[in-house]
């Protein structure tokens, strides 16, 4: 059975001040049941990891390469050496905005497993791409293009159209994805049944139940409402009661 997993990208958001609302949703986790991940900026990353509770910390990307002369990147090893367990790989926002392409993608998921950490692998499509009739099509090859030789991976669906948008793939459209998503990977994998889909994309309170209810939806990748304890709490109890 695939696990429920709450898993919060803070993105460039957040200070040392800020650890207090990674410290509240530690604290809460241990009375709900499904894993919770924040992933933070870098420089919290240590600090948030040292905090008590059941709360994972993972990183927001990593290099593919484990060291050398790449100045302003980290390697999955100094992810793990702060105490992190996941890394986000393959988000919209580092496809678009730094060009990484699926082989780049599945190199870094290679050096994450390789240095202990399991990758988030985002995947999505665009507006444009979406009302042509392509979703399915494009997120399919980049999950084949993006995948590591390894089924220790979580996969993360973001539709590029509804990332802090406030916009949301109707229920239909959602499960339309997800059960794409299953079955390709239950086709590479023998255990690929096993494997965590999460969605994302503009999830808060007020939606995350009627999210957490679709079929072959095991979770979500939560951008802003991950920032405040008040707003991730919610979600993370949604899915533990779904």
């Amino acid at each position: 059975m695939p696990q429920k997993i709450a898993a919060g990208n803070w993105k460039m958001n957040g200070t040392q001040a800020n650890l207090a609302e990674i410290q509240t949703i530690a604290e809460a986790a241990q009375d709900i049941h499904s894993l919770a991940i924040i992933c933070p900026p870098a420089h919290l990353l240590h600090s948030a990891a040292s905090l008590p509770g059941p709360l994972a910390i993972g990183g927001q990307n990593c290099h593919h390469a484990p060291s050398g002369a790449f100045t302003g990147d980290i390697s999955a090893e100094q992810l793990a050496d702060c105490g992190a367990s996941y890394v986000i790989l393959g988000h919209s926002e580092r496809r678009e905005g730094y060009g990484e392409s699926d082989s780049l993608v599945r190199d870094k998921a290679r050096a994450a497993l390789n240095s202990g950490l399991t990758p988030i692998i985002c995947l999505g499509e665009s507006q444009e791409q979406r009302v042509g009739g392509r979703a399915i099509e494009v997120v399919l090859a980049q999950l084949t293009g993006s995948l590591p030789d390894d089924a220790e991976v979580i996969i993360a669906y973001e539709p590029i159209w509804a990332i802090g948008t406030g916009l949301v793939p109707n229920v239909a459209e959602i499960a339309e994805v997800h059960d794409a998503l299953r079955a390709q990977l239950h086709a590479i994998f023998a255990k690929g049944q096993d494997i965590s889909i999460l969605y994302g994309g503009s999830v808060k309170p007020s939606n995350a139940q009627e999210i957490f209810a679709i079929t072959n939806v095991n979770g979500a990748l939560v951008g802003g409402a991950s920032l405040k304890a008040e707003d991730f709490l919610p979600i993370m109890r949604s899915l533990a009661e779904s």
